[in-house]
C-alpha cells in the first residue's frame, strides 16, 4: 500500500516537497538524513516503518495501513519552547480531524485519542545551535486501517469519513501547518478543551494533585491538597491509559 503523489497534491491544492517510500526504518531518521545531505527538506511518508520511534525511546508499532509521516521545520525558536512544537502539531491535527466529524481528543502531551484509546502519536526531534532550535522534524503516526493493540484504535473501525491514506495525509499536513502557525498562547485554551486528562488525579512523588491545565511551556498544571499549584515538565510523568 503506497500513496499516490498526484492525489495527495490535489487534496492539498499545491505542490509539496514529498519523499514517499514503501518501507523505511523510520521517517524521522530518513528526513534527518536528507537534511544532513543538503537535500531540500520537506515531508517524508512511508507505508510501513520497521524501527519507528515513540516518546522516551519506545518503539512505535508501524504496520502497513497506518500513516507514518515526518515534516521538516526551521522554527528558529529558543530551546525552552521545544515542547510547543509538539503541542501545536497535536492540536492542529486533532482540530483538522474534528472538522471531519471525528471526535479526537488529546492526551498530554503528544497523543491523539478516540474513546480513551490511542489513535496516534507525535515525536518531535530538534537540532539546537547556541540555544536556538534551527531545525526540527515532527514525526506523526496515525492508525488508519492497520491492526492495533488493545489500548489502540484505528480510524476504519470507528468511522469511514477518511476513505484513503492520501486524504489522511493531507488532513494531517494541513493540521500541522495550521497548528505551528498559531501563537501558542492562543492555542492553550483550545488544547485544554480537548485534553482528556483534565480533572484527573495524579500522584507525583509524595504528592497528589488534580490536573487543571497546562502552561505556555507545556508543563502540566497540578492543584495539590493545600490548593497550591505545581508544574510538571513533559516526560517527568507518564499518565498512561486507563
Amino acid at each position: 500500500m503506497s500513496l499516490e503523489r498526484r492525489k495527495l497534491e490535489a487534496l492539498t491544492a499545491r505542490n509539496l516537497t514529498l519523499y514517499i517510500y514503501e518501507v523505511l526504518p523510520s521517517t524521522n531518521q530518513t528526513l534527518w538524513e536528507l537534511i544532513k545531505a543538503g537535500i531540500k527538506p520537506g515531508i517524508v511518508i512511508a507505508a510501513q516503518q520497521t524501527a519507528g520511534r515513540g516518546q522516551r525511546g519506545h518503539q512505535w508499532y508501524s504496520a502497513i495501513g497506518g500513516l507514518y509521516l515526518s515534516y521538516a521545520l526551521a522554527p528558529n525558536i529558543p530551546v525552552s519552547q521545544s515542547f510547543q512544537l509538539t503541542l501545536c502539531a497535536a492540536w492542529g491535527i486533532a482540530n483538522a480531524l474534528k472538522t471531519l466529524g471525528i471526535p479526537v481528543q488529546l492526551k498530554w502531551l503528544n497523543d491523539l485519542v478516540i474513546d480513551g484509546r490511542k489513535l496516534g502519536g507525535i515525536l518531535t526531534e530538534t537540532k539546537v545551535n547556541q540555544g536556538i532550535i534551527t531545525q526540527a522534524v515532527v514525526g506523526v503516526g496515525i492508525n488508519w486501517i492497520n491492526p492495533v493493540p488493545e489500548t489502540g484504535i484505528n480510524l476504519s473501525s470507528f468511522i469511514d469519513t477518511i476513505p484513503s491514506l492520501e486524504m489522511l495525509a493531507a488532513v494531517t499536513i494541513q493540521g500541522i501547518e495550521r497548528g505551528i502557525n498559531e501563537p501558542v498562547a492562543n492555542l492553550i485554551p483550545a488544547y485544554e478543551q480537548l485534553l482528556i486528562n483534565m480533572g484527573q488525579s495524579v500522584t507525583f512523588g509524595d504528592r497528589t494533585g488534580v490536573i487543571i491545565g497546562i502552561t505556555n511551556t507545556c508543563c502540566l498544571r497540578l492543584q495539590i491538597e493545600d490548593c497550591s499549584e505545581i508544574h510538571l515538565k513533559p516526560g517527568s510523568i507518564s499518565l498512561g491509559y486507563r
